[in-house]
């Protein structure tokens, strides 16, 4: 049966998607998880198959595709690395998205191109040590000097901050205004005054650094402005609103994967004289795990198709991330039970699943905030 919400072309580039996931991330992705070590030449291949530039416009290098096409990538690579979607989210989403909405065509030009080629990486620098769910009250701050900004401040846990060329960072232009006063910039990581932390020793999704990001008197052109300065907060909302429909995707695939890892396993696995899942109680707990897993792709693609139809979609972002990132915590902790001791040894590919999937619920918004933008659009 046909899915509505897709059409060949969809589903031509899921299967592109699949069988790379299959033939070059399954066999090395254990070892990326223990190494923490994700190989660029293997980012490589997937530039290479179009998939850093799903969604960037075909001027810049990218296909200039839509909102699904994004989601039916995301989801098979996220079944068998997590880590290797993160390539991909960021070059389609929190990298480039403030650019392709906010930036000028110079812009554009200079920075979308090498990452869609795997040839660079952007961070995206928004979160601070005390400004996360709450981003309005950041700190960091970019004083005007001429035609230049002075920008001081540290972000934290930027994923990719280590090996980035640039890093995306919103900064208080007008204290005084709140969220009104943010400004977003494009700061060059090779600057003087630029600096990154520590390595972040990661629960899961290992194979991407993870640091801080310290700005000390670092002088930027007003040329390196993304968008119009008071006004980055809203480019930083439009932005997430993107990445949380990547995120979504990305729990399904890893949802997905725990249960054709469960299903595997309780079938050849016999207790009590039968297969596991002959026991009513196993095979119930098999049936909630794949109707949750569908009532979240039924939320997550109804948003990629209102977003493909030009409708405004926040609320919709938020359900899907919230609902798909929860959703998947419960089945992959269940999938986990269902493979009892050899579940909890890193031998078996549900362990390194369980971590991974944690933090789907924490960042681009934890699932308390998405509560609060989802009640937010119905109270309003």
């Amino acid at each position: 049966m046909s899915n509505p919400f897709f059409n060949e072309d969809h589903e031509s580039i899921r299967e592109m998607a699949r069988d790379f996931a299959n033939k070059t991330l399954a066999p090395i992705a254990a070892e990326v998880d223990k190494t923490e070590h994700f190989p660029l030449e293997v980012a490589k291949q997937m530039a290479d198959l179009g998939f850093l530039g799903l969604k960037i416009p075909e001027e810049y290098g990218g296909l200039g595709l839509d909102m699904r096409s994004y989601v039916c990538v995301m989801e098979e690579i996220a079944r068998k690395c997590a880590t290797a979607t993160l390539f991909i989210s960021s070059a389609n989403s929190l990298s480039t998205a403030p650019i392709v909405i906010s930036g000028t065509p110079e812009q554009k030009e200079k920075y979308l191109p090498g990452v869609v080629a795997g040839e660079e990486f952007i961070a995206f620098g928004l979160t601070e040590p005390n400004a996360g769910s709450d981003a309005a009250s950041l700190t960091t701050k970019a004083v005007k000097d001429g035609d230049d900004y002075i920008l001081n401040g540290r972000k934290c846990f930027i994923t990719m901050a280590p090996m980035a060329n640039y890093t995306i960072v919103y900064a208080k232009t007008d204290p005084e205004k709140g969220a009104k006063g943010i400004t977003c910039f494009m700061v060059d990581m090779s600057l003087p005054g630029v600096s990154c932390g520590k390595h972040e020793e990661k629960m899961g999704q290992r194979g991407v650094p993870v640091s801080d990001v310290v700005l000390e008197d670092v002088r930027v052109s007003k040329d390196c402005v993304i968008g119009e300065v008071d006004l980055g907060f809203i480019n930083a909302m439009k932005t997430l609103s993107v990445g949380r429909v990547g995120v979504a995707s990305m729990c399904l695939g890893m949802a997905a994967e725990a249960i054709e890892l469960a299903v595997e396993h309780t079938k050849n696995r016999v207790q009590f004289g039968k297969p596991l899942c002959k026991h009513q109680a196993i095979a119930f707990m098999l049936a909630d795990m794949e109707t949750k897993l569908n009532a979240a792709r039924g939320l997550v693609y109804n948003a990629a198709w209102l977003m493909d139809n030009g409708v405004k979609a926040d609320k919709e972002a938020s359900m899907a991330k919230y609902f798909a990132a929860e959703a998947a915590i419960d089945i992959i902790n269940k999938s986990l039970q269902l493979h009892g001791g050899y579940g909890y040894s890193r031998e078996y590919a549900i362990e390194r699943l369980y971590r991974d999937i944690r933090v789907c619920s924490i960042y681009e918004g934890s699932s308390q905030v998405q509560q609060i933008v989802i009640s937010g659009q119905m109270l309003k």
